[in-house]
C-alpha cells in the first residue's frame, strides 16, 4: 500500500453508491418505496448519456440512482443500464486522492483509465466537478464493478451529500465475489480494507436505516 493512502474500511472508503436503472423515474419510485425517501434530482452527464437522482447515507456518503438520459442522442456510459430490468448496484466510487492512486498502481503494474475530469450541471445550475481515476482489473464483471474507481470532488464543488436528501444511513457495505482473497488484496492495494464474502457471482449490497426501517438493497 502506498504511503499517501490511509488504510479504511469499506464504510470509510464509500463516496457513493451507484444504482443502476433503466428509467429514473421508476428507480425513484422503487426506492422511495423501499426506504421511504425520495430522492432528489442530481442532473445530466453531458456525453455520457445519463442522469441521476440522489440520496444522502448519513457522513459523507451518498446514493446515486443513475439512469440512460433521454435527452442525449448518444450513450456511452460503461455499463449498459439500458437493458436492465429491475435496480440493482453496479459500481461504487471510492474517495481518494487520485494522484497518489495512480502512483500505487502504476508502481503495481495496473492498468489505469484517466484520470478523467467530469461535471455535472444541478437543477440550480451551479456545476460540480471531480476527477476519476479507475484501474483495470481481472474481478470486475460486464455487469458490475467491484473494484471502485476513485474520486475526487473539486474544492468549489459542493459534495453532493451535503444537500441531498436525508433520512437514511448506511449502516453496512458488502462485497461478494468468487475469490474473495485476490479481490480483498487488490483492495488493500488501494488502502480498503475489506472482509469480502464470497458469492456464486459478484455482487454489491448495502444495508441502510431508513424511515421504514432496516433495508437491504443490492
Amino acid at each position: 500500500m502506498g504511503a499517501d493512502l490511509a488504510a479504511g474500511t469499506l464504510e470509510e472508503s464509500l463516496d457513493h453508491l451507484l444504482l443502476g436503472v433503466g428509467d429514473l423515474d421508476r428507480g425513484i419510485e422503487w426506492v422511495e418505496n423501499l426506504t421511504g425517501v425520495r430522492a432528489i434530482a442530481g442532473g445530466s452527464h453531458p456525453g455520457l448519456g445519463t442522469r441521476n437522482a440522489l440520496l444522502a447515507l448519513g457522513g459523507r456518503r451518498y446514493l446515486e440512482i443513475i439512469a440512460p438520459d433521454p435527452k442525449q442522442s448518444a450513450f456511452r456510459f460503461r455499463i449498459d443500464l439500458r437493458s436492465l430490468t429491475e435496480p440493482r448496484f453496479i459500481s461504487w466510487a471510492a474517495a481518494r486522492d487520485t494522484e497518489a492512486i495512480l502512483k500505487v498502481a502504476q508502481k503495481a503494474g495496473y492498468g489505469i483509465v484517466g484520470p478523467d475530469a467530469g461535471s455535472r450541471a444541478r437543477p440550480d445550475g451551479k456545476v460540480l466537478k471531480w476527477t476519476m481515476v479507475a484501474v483495470q482489473n481481472s474481478f470486475d464483471r460486464p455487469e458490475v464493478e467491484v473494484v471502485p474507481f476513485f474520486i475526487s470532488w473539486a474544492e468549489d464543488s459542493v459534495h453532493p451529500s451535503e444537500d441531498s436528501r436525508g433520512g437514511s444511513a448506511l449502516l453496512s457495505f458488502h462485497i461478494f465475489h468468487p475469490d474473495p482473497p485476490g479481490l480483498a488484496n487488490t483492495l488493500m492495494q488501494f488502502g480498503i480494507q475489506a472482509p469480502v464474502e464470497r458469492g456464486a457471482q459478484a455482487r454489491l449490497v448495502a444495508r441502510l436505516q431508513t424511515p421504514k426501517g432496516r433495508v437491504e438493497m443490492g
